[in-house]
């Protein structure tokens, strides 16, 4: 073989195996809904950016999409079972696999975001059951009955978790008796191990990995306790309290330089913990209630925290070191937020998506537009991908250009 060719060869093996691993979850890659990406529209026609395409034959649910390199991946409800649905990058459906029984109860619908990683898709359902698929394929390759191995208990509105993924491991929420989180194989599904936590309920978290001077913590929240546990064994580094009224933390803890933010909703509002240099125990720096984001997520732009509170249905600017809110908006009602290149993209539970620039002293509302396609509640949030912003609602998928002309 000519060495040209054989160059060229070793660099399409290296970069599909480099690709193959890349990790694609739930509000971005850093699960912090800040996206990266450049040459997008800085305002939007008044009826809101050009619609690309919508897939309309989804279940119900409230999951996001995951958009990988050839296809869109998303859960939907269908006669009590959920599905994962493959989209291709125009919006045919591609293929869908059921992987258990879901959510019918109150607020009926998928709730997960799978994780991708290494062609793989993994998902926890409402119930309980550990779930990895062929990702190019929808082939289930392994599940465990979380429920039967290890006593998980769906809390009031069931298991809500994207699973955390790294290295070897694949992370899944328990909520049982004696075992509160548990690391499986992310190969074929065995137990590697368990950790014991607080004896408590899982509370809608999905967790988050911190790297902490070298160091890997899983921080995630259960119904009462913030845990640090040790990535590599399970080990409950440390806890600490955070109470609300229904037990709902359904937001990922925020970390940055050594620090994380934790919010949840019900008027407990926010708490910024100091992690100690060796990650083995937290000190509490300050409280904020009136940044009381229910299930929306907030965003960490240049030193400050934006988000929707639930009970006074405002945005607010927060500073992330004193706790200390700037200032506020109301016009727009309460839900999700994340952003890219300095800019806020806001979608509330009213079905209005906004374009929110935050400026030193208050908000500048640049564009906004009414979702209009889709059923049931504004909840997923959105995703934003080689300049498409991807909308769920309900039964629909929507894909926006953002390309600026």
């Amino acid at each position: 073989m000519h060495k040209s060719a054989i160059n060229i060869f070793a660099f399409f093996l290296i970069s599909t195996s480099l690709f193959a691993q890349d990790l694609v979850q739930w509000r971005g890659k850093n699960r912090d809904g800040v996206y990266n990406e450049t040459g997008l529209l800085k305002q939007w026609p008044a009826d809101g950016p050009k619609i690309l395409w919508h897939y309309d034959l989804l279940g119900g649910g409230y999951s996001s999409a995951l958009v990988l390199s050839d296809k869109i991946i998303t859960t939907g409800l269908v006669d009590s079972l959920g599905y994962i649905y493959a989209i291709d990058l125009k919006g045919n459906h591609l293929w869908k696999t059921a992987y258990g029984k879901e959510w019918e109860e109150s607020y009926p619908g998928c709730r997960s975001t799978p994780t991708f990683f290494d062609n793989k898709l993994y998902i926890n359902s409402s119930y309980g059951r550990a779930v990895c698929l062929d990702a190019a394929t929808g082939n289930i390759l392994w599940n465990v009955d979380l429920a039967k191995v290890f006593g998980a208990s769906p809390p009031k509105w069931g298991i809500v978790e994207s699973p955390l993924v790294d290295d070897n491991k694949v992370i899944f929420s328990i909520g049982g008796k004696e075992t509160s989180i548990a690391a499986l194989n992310r190969l074929d599904g065995k137990t590697i191990w368990t950790s014991p936590g607080k004896d408590e309920l899982t509370a809608y978290c999905s967790p988050l990995l911190i790297n902490h001077k070298g160091k890997k913590i899983i921080c995630t929240i259960t119904a009462k306790t913030v845990l640090g546990i040790e990535f590599e064994t399970g080990k409950v580094l440390w806890e600490y309290p955070k109470k609300n009224t229904w037990s709902v933390h359904a937001n990922t803890p925020v970390y940055n330089d050594g620090q994380i933010y934790v919010v949840s909703g019900y008027g407990s509002g926010g708490i910024m913990l100091k992690l100690s240099d060796d990650g083995n125990s937290v000190t509490g720096l300050w409280t904020n209630t009136s940044l009381d984001n229910q299930m929306g997520g907030v965003v960490l732009i240049d030193g400050y925290l934006y988000g929707a509170g639930q009970k006074n249905r405002t945005w607010q600017c927060v500073d992330w070191k004193t706790g200390i809110m700037k200032y506020e908006t109301g016009d727009l009602g309460k839900g999700v937020t994340i952003a890219n290149d300095g800019l806020l993209y806001c979608y509330s539970d009213k079905g209005e998506l906004a374009l929110l620039k935050p400026g030193e002293k208050a908000f500048e509302i640049i564009s906004r537009f009414k979702i209009t396609l889709g059923s049931g509640e504004h909840w997923a949030h959105p995703v934003i991908k080689d300049k498409i912003l991807y909308m769920r609602h309900g039964n629909a998928l929507t894909a926006y250009s953002l390309a600026a002309e």
